[in-house]
């Protein structure tokens, strides 16, 4: 059940976006969030109160491609601040293009004081602790390296039964959420932008399916259960690859997807396509690029596991207020399939 929000002051949102994926920031306004800790705080939003989120996500306030981080601060006493990424669908523990939204907002409002020519930010998320090292120049923020949590694989080659493609088979495996990662091929698809919606509309597909078929838990960190995203992906002969994050209830990621590039280095080390020190370029499919690089290997709950670490750019290009009125018959906002796509109604 949907509680009654209140909120007295203005909301304060700085736009954000990161090689064209939107990632704004709420800087002030939010309301206490109940929780010990963020992966609590992220909890009591999905399965108590959603109404933060229904407000900031959805129509009339936003559109299909609009993220909010709801900005907080820390839980744990070695890091600088918190955030949660709040989307249509639910609230999620880690993101790496919003990651880098984040440590960008922070550094050009001066919440965090600039170092030049490198500041180091230290997150709190519901995944775990993100050491972000930032390169600054002249009060701003050029480029953010993100030493994101372990990633490791669940499965390799994992049997989907599908309806419409027959029987295909995925990656599943964990870069800050789990992923299952499908070669593009296997859906007669290309990853170029007029496949968008047919792209969108196939990985929501999927990832319905997979609820039903796959199980995946983190071994270490309780609640974090299911597959997030389904990315479409196509290796290039250089070792780069083209990514396609599809997100529910039916649109692509516009940046390369931090996350899910670090999920794609545990599968390349998995399959000894990559190791210690590698460097891979991540497409997304307007051409943005993220560098995913290996920085080491580890264990997670006893599975061989890599320390990866994302580089990419945010961009600040304005910002807005938003105010809740209490007579508005929308505060939860709504959602149409005619943008939201056809799945709109597991919304």
């Amino acid at each position: 059940m949907v509680s009654e929000m209140t909120f007295d002051k203005a909301l304060d949102i700085l736009l954000v976006h990161c090689q064209g994926e939107s990632g704004n920031v709420l800087l002030d306004g939010a309301p206490d969030i109940p929780g010990a800790t963020i992966i609590e705080k992220m909890n009591h939003l999905n399965d108590v109160d959603p109404s933060l989120r229904l407000f900031l996500t959805r129509e009339p306030r936003a559109q299909v491609v609009h993220t909010t981080n709801l900005l907080l601060p820390p839980t744990r006493p070695d890091a600088d601040a918190a955030f949660i990424v709040l989307q249509p669908d639910r609230a999620h523990p880690m993101s790496g293009s919003n990651c880098i939204c984040v440590v960008t907002a922070l550094l050009e409002t001066g919440r965090i004081r600039m170092s030049e020519p490198e500041t180091l930010v230290r997150l709190d998320t519901a995944a775990g602790l993100i050491l972000a090292r930032a390169r600054c120049e002249g009060g701003r923020c050029l480029s953010v390296s993100l030493d994101n949590v372990p990633a490791f694989v669940h499965g390799l080659d994992v049997a989907i039964d599908t309806p419409k493609w027959g029987r295909i088979t995925g990656d599943i495996a964990f870069g800050g959420v789990f992923y299952a990662q499908i070669d593009v091929g296997r859906v007669g698809l290309k990853i170029v932008p007029e496949a968008a919606r047919a792209l969108a509309e196939a990985g929501t597909a999927i990832k319905a399916l997979l609820a039903e078929q796959v199980a995946v838990s983190h071994p270490e960190i309780p609640g974090l259960d299911e597959i997030a995203y389904v990315m479409f992906r196509d290796y290039q002969p250089d070792g780069s690859v083209v990514t396609c994050t599809t997100l529910k209830p039916g649109r692509v990621d516009r940046s390369p997807c931090g996350t899910g590039s670090s999920a794609n280095l545990a599968i390349l080390h998995a399959r000894g396509l990559a190791t210690t020190g590698d460097k891979r370029i991540s497409r997304s499919i307007i051409g943005g690029t993220f560098i995913a690089e290996i920085l080491g290997e580890t264990t997670v709950g006893g599975r061989p596991a890599v320390l990866p670490r994302i580089t990419g750019q945010g961009y600040v290009f304005g910002r807005q207020q938003l105010r809740l009125d209490p007579q508005d018959p929308l505060t939860e906002g709504f959602a149409l399939s005619d943008t939201w796509g056809p799945q709109v109604g597991e919304l």
